[in-house]
């Protein structure tokens, strides 16, 4: 069983926002609006992608194989 591999893209700016915020976005290795990276699914990058859910989108890759 693979596990899921989400693609993650920065569609608004992080200024403005909370010091918590723009540091998910940096841990997550993103920076710039338009910048994407891909990670695999878990429970601790599904807490983060819920911190900054208004300045990301995420969209399912599939399971790898």
């Amino acid at each position: 069983m693979s596990a899921t591999t989400l693609r993650i893209t920065q569609i608004r700016s992080e200024i403005g926002t909370q010091q918590r915020h723009r540091g998910t976005i940096r841990a997550l290795g993103l920076g710039r609006i338009g910048k994407t990276v891909e990670h695999t699914d878990s429970p601790q990058l599904r807490g983060m992608l819920r911190m900054v859910a208004s300045m990301v989108r995420v969209e399912e890759v599939g399971d790898g194989s």
